[in-house]
Parts: structure tokens; C-alpha cells; sequence
């Protein structure tokens, strides 16, 4: 294949919405941290590092052959399967949030369910090249790489983290489902997942508060129901223009940590319609180029590989955004690009220089 220059417009796409994602942290940040550190610059001075280094990596990365990476799959996914199960055993892995899902370092966490999320698409895309005529047999094509799926589904239910899970699983299915497996397989897990799905409700009662909370918030007002019902609050006012960068009202304590999963509710607040319009726009650009990429290439491997990454990043967006305007009930998944974390931030810049490189070797 002749190499070529990479994608340009996906480039600018990631920085800038990197760069307003920076800018949106400290404006919803600013506040909480302020009151919990005595420091208001706390959050955009640690994201702007994790920014540095993402881009650092993702240039990096971009100069590295993707096809690399099907060498050290297995390697690499067994890594991250270590992480999973070094990081649930108390004394090793930090709790926050009630989960078990980090590794602490200073001041900072690793979240190694972010480096599964990458490990195992590359080493699905790898296997569904290698395997691609046991692909009609269920048994022999789909249930190994289903199994691996779940096994590193049930690690991160341990911690627990149902959202990235659930991203996770959704992201290998449909995998899968480009690759040609008969639809009829899709019809089966879709019924064993709605089971599993309301099993882990009932095993867990927040997670059957959230849904209550989800379909009447003011059943609960100031439990269950408090993030949605602020979070409307935080998106109702914007209008066309919103209120002004830095003059959310809802970020004064009325959201818990607005940094984080509800980011898109304070864009809304503060930068109203426009705000939205900007992040739907550069969001829908990274996923044309990413799409592009993928049928492009020529090299199966790099298809899947692509393919697995872009709709990773777009789930996650959807998902969050269902959470946040109450279409869904709260997940914990958080915004790609734009909410307060390194682990997240590093690893999706990574997977955009990934598929940087797989744009390298387009004709």
C-alpha cells in the first residue's frame, strides 16, 4: 500500500475538541475545586497534562504501523486482563464513586478498564481476520471471542462499572455483526443479554433506583433522581447563546462534579444551542473520517480495527448524551474527549493515532 499523509481534517477534529474539552473543565470545574482543594485551576492544570501527553502519544502513535499491533494482541490483552484483576483485590485497587476501579498514583488513578476497551478490539479485529471462514459457525467462529468478551465483562461487573461494560460488549457484538454473522445469532444474544441485563438490576439495588429515577425523577428529588433533575435544570436556560462561558449556576454545588459525566449539561447551560451545534459538529466529523477509514482500507485487519474504535467512541458519546438530557437512566459513562480524566482522555487520543496511521496507508 502507498503511504500518504494522514487525515488532516480528523487531526484538527481531535485537538480542538481536546482543547474545548480543557477549556469546559475549568469552567465547570472551577467552583468544586475551589471549595475541595483551594484551588480553582486544580482540574484544567491536571487534564491539560493528561491533554499534553495524549497528544504527545497519539503523534506517536500515528507514526507506528497499526498492523504492529496484531503481533502483540494476545500480549496485550493478557496485560489488561492482569490489570482487571489486580485492581479488585482490596489493598491494590483505590475505591471512588463505590467502585473499585483504579489504581491510585499520587494524586492521580489509572482506570485500566479504559486499556481493555483498546486491547480488545485489537485482538478482535486480529481474530476476526484470522478467522473469518468459521465466522458462519457459531460454536467454532463467535462463542471464543464472545467468552473472551464476557470473561472481561464479569472482571469489570467486580469493581463494579456497568457502563464500561456495557460499551465494551455492545462494541465486540457489533463487531461481529459487520463482520457477516447470521443475524439470527444477533437475535439470540440480544434476548440472553435483556436476562442478563435485568438479573443485574435485581442484584444490585441502585442500579433499580436509577430506573425508577429514570422514569420519575422527583420520586426522589435529593437520592436517586437529583443528577438528572440538576442536569435538566443545567441544559433548560441555555437557549440559543446560553448563559455566558463561566456563568453556570448549576455548577455551583447544584451538580456533583459537573467535570465529569454531566459536562454536556454545563456546555448546555453556558454555551447554549451553539455549544451544542460546536460539540455535535466536531463529534460527527471524527466519526465520518473514522467510517471513512474503515471502508477505505484495504487491509481487514485495519477495517475492523477502525471500525471497532470509531463506533467504541461514538457508543460512549450517544450513551452519555442519552443520560444527560433523561433518556435513559444514569450509566456513569462519560463524554469522550471533553470530560475530566487521563485514562480516558490518553487512551482515546491513542486510538485516534491509530486510526491517524490506518489513514497512512490508504491508497
Amino acid at each position: 500500500m502507498k503511504k500518504v499523509n494522514l487525515d488532516i481534517i480528523l487531526f484538527i477534529s481531535v485537538i480542538v475538541i481536546s482543547i474545548f474539552g480543557v477549556v469546559m473543565i475549568y469552567s465547570s470545574s472551577s467552583i468544586w475545586a475551589e471549595y475541595k482543594f483551594n484551588d480553582s485551576f486544580k482540574y484544567l492544570k491536571s487534564q491539560s497534562l493528561f491533554l499534553i501527553i495524549g497528544i504527545i502519544l497519539m503523534i506517536i502513535v500515528s507514526k507506528i504501523d497499526y498492523r504492529k499491533y496484531k503481533k502483540y494482541s494476545n500480549k496485550i490483552l493478557g496485560f489488561c486482563f492482569l490489570l482487571l484483576i489486580l485492581v479488585i483485590i482490596p489493598g491494590i485497587g483505590t475505591v471512588r464513586n463505590g467502585s473499585r476501579s483504579w489504581f491510585g498514583i499520587g494524586p492521580f488513578g489509572i482506570q485500566p478498564s479504559e486499556f481493555m476497551k483498546l486491547a480488545l478490539i485489537i485482538f478482535t479485529a486480529k481474530y476476526l481476520e484470522k478467522n473469518e471462514k468459521y465466522l458462519g459457525n457459531i460454536k467454532k467462529g463467535v462463542l471464543p471471542i464472545l467468552g473472551i468478551t464476557m470473561l472481561s465483562f464479569a472482571l469489570i461487573m467486580l469493581q463494579p462499572d456497568f457502563g464500561t461494560g456495557t460499551i465494551i460488549v455492545m462494541t465486540i457484538i457489533c463487531m461481529l455483526f459487520v463482520s457477516g454473522v447470521k443475524m439470527g445469532f444477533f437475535v439470540k444474544i440480544g434476548i440472553v443479554g435483556l436476562i442478563g441485563a435485568v438479573a443485574l438490576i435485581i442484584m444490585a439495588p441502585y442500579r433499580l433506583q436509577r430506573i425508577i429515577s429514570f422514569i420519575n425523577p422527583w420520586v426522589d428529588p435529593l437520592g436517586a433522581g437529583f443528577q438528572i433533575i440538576q442536569s435538566l435544570y443545567a441544559i433548560g436556560p441555555g437557549g440559543l447563546l446560553g448563559m455566558g462561558l463561566g456563568n453556570s449556576i448549576q455548577k455551583h454545588f447544584y451538580l456533583p462534579e459537573p467535570q465529569t459525566d454531566f459536562i454536556f449539561s454545563i456546555i448546555s447551560e453556558e454555551l447554549g444551542f451553539l455549544g451544542i451545534v460546536i460539540v455535535s459538529f466536531l463529534f460527527l466529523t471524527i466519526i465520518y473520517r473514522g467510517i471513512k477509514m474503515s471502508l477505505k482500507s484495504e487491509d481487514l485487519f485495519g477495517k475492523y480495527l477502525a471500525f471497532g474504535m470509531i463506533f467504541q467512541l461514538s457508543f460512549q458519546a450517544i450513551l452519555n448524551l442519552m443520560v444527560v438530557v433523561g433518556l435513559i437512566p444514569v450509566t456513569g459513562v462519560t463524554l469522550p474527549f471533553l470530560s475530566y480524566g487521563g485514562s480516558s482522555l490518553i487512551i482515546t487520543l491513542c486510538s485516534m493515532g491509530i486510526i491517524l496511521n490506518i489513514s497512512r496507508n490508504i491508497n
